[in-house]
């Protein structure tokens, strides 16, 4: 059996898939989502349809993870980091009609095992960031990230390796 911490009756958690001892905070909104075993979700965190979540991972406070998002094992998102999945988002085609879920394509991120992510980092789609990599607070990540890479700034860019 799943246990599961809801630390409030404002969630609103459809359709997502749980596993054990995974544990919940104030407004989180969730739908059609995965969250792996041991992961803590923070306050007004967004994890939209088809975004998944691994093991023992810790997604702070205000951040938005959406569809297309995969966050391996052990991963940590500081507060406040939002993810992208459409290179050139549009509300309207060129005709003026408003666009629908046919009218564009899902760019996938990856975020690999233990990695780090800063606060207030905003991280463009179809990015791979590496194996316990770290970016730095506030960077924006435009191309893929190294494994053990430390990466800062905006343009985020790689200021040394880990050990």
């Amino acid at each position: 059996m799943n246990t599961i911490t809801i630390s409030n009756e404002h969630q609103k958690l459809n359709n997502v898939q749980v596993g054990e001892n995974v544990r919940f905070f104030s407004f989180v909104n969730a739908y059609s989502c995965s969250v792996d075993d041991n992961s803590k979700i923070g306050a007004f965190v967004e994890i939209q349809k088809a975004a998944s979540i691994g093991k023992n991972c810790k997604i702070s406070s205000h951040s938005f993870i959406c569809e297309g998002v995969h966050i391996e094992d052990n991963v940590f998102i500081g507060h406040g980091v939002m993810f992208t999945n459409d290179l050139f988002p549009r509300a309207t085609n060129p005709d003026g009609s408003q666009q629908t879920d046919a009218d564009w394509k899902v760019v996938e991120t990856i975020v690999r095992k233990g990695a780090s992510i800063g606060s207030n980092v905003t991280v463009l789609c179809g990015i791979t960031i590496g194996e316990n990599a770290m970016v730095g607070a506030g960077s924006v990540v435009v191309k893929d990230v190294p494994d053990n890479a430390v990466v800062v700034g905006n343009p985020g860019r790689v200021v040394k390796f880990l050990k």
